[in-house]
């Protein structure tokens, strides 16, 4: 239904790495699914509305995309005649429908009666007492991207150089034991094994570490439910070298396999300032 939502969960989709596709005419699904799954889109959001050419035809193309092997899901969002006419009547926006001599409240009631066949494809979400961030957040549980959105970035830095603009969440590693005062560690950084071998031998560097994990396994939850699309945990030391680089390296192998995980050493000058992905 025209205002119940359609654009906040298509920038949920695109967010979370969907190609989006508004308006899509339903005659042309089959051929735009098969031509961006060409181009290597596995990831595509679709919107469909009453304006919709052939819109009968679109349960017959829902069931020939699923034939083909592809994993087709249907959200249908709705909501109860008199909030829709308050959500128009505020944002003063044209009603699709609207014109030819229909009113508001006849234009609604139209398109209803045009999507009732295509209503009960999949799952209904009624908007009516929803505010934006609850529908982003119920759009996500039902198609299972948690936290799939957000991109972690575990950043290293030296505190001689500044805390970087960019954090959104700070750490200081540096009260933990400093790889720099043993001579043969001193040139290396902390994603060289000796170094890495030496940090892992120390209990309170364990300790800190669990620590960490444990704070983020907590939070980054609630930090993607809240529709963040990014996050940069800083952690920092004296020379951004060995304890922080350590530390971000160890993060992000923990926290890869569910999320999004970006790593950049600020403090590394001859490493690659764009960092790893994965």
């Amino acid at each position: 239904m025209s205002g119940a939502g359609k654009s906040i969960a298509l920038s949920v989709l695109e967010d979370c790495g969907f190609y989006s596709v508004d308006n899509l005419p339903a005659t042309l699904l089959l051929e735009v699914a098969q031509f961006l799954g060409d181009a290597g889109h596995d990831r595509v959001a679709v919107s469909v509305d009453a304006r919709s050419a052939a819109l009968a035809s679109l349960p017959g193309h829902i069931e020939t995309l699923k034939a083909r092997g592809l994993e087709c899901r249907v959200l249908f969002l709705e909501a109860t005649s008199p909030v829709l006419l308050r959500r128009f009547s505020e944002t003063r926006r044209r009603h699709p429908l609207a014109g030819a001599g229909l009113t508001l409240t006849q234009a609604i009631e139209s398109e209803r009666a045009l999507l009732a066949g295509v209503s009960g494809l999949g799952h209904r979400i009624d908007t009516s007492h929803l505010q934006p961030k609850a529908l982003r957040n119920w759009i996500k549980d039902q198609l299972g991207l948690g936290g799939g959105a957000l991109a972690i970035t575990f950043e290293s830095f030296a505190f001689k150089d500044g805390i970087p603009l960019d954090a959104d969440w700070l750490v200081d590693a540096r009260m933990l034991p400093n790889p720099h005062y043993v001579a043969e560690l001193r040139a290396l950084t902390g994603r060289d094994a000796p170094v890495i071998a030496f940090l892992d031998g120390q209990e309170i560097v364990q300790r800190f570490l669990e620590d960490l994990r444990g704070f983020l396994a907590r939070w980054l939850p609630e930090v993607a439910r809240d529709n963040r699309s990014s996050l940069t945990l800083a952690v920092g030391c004296t020379g951004g070298r060995h304890r922080s680089v350590y530390l971000a390296e160890r993060l992000a192998q923990a926290f890869r396999p569910g999320w999004r995980v970006l790593v950049r050493h600020r403090g590394l000058a001859n490493q690659d300032a764009a960092g790893t992905s994965a």
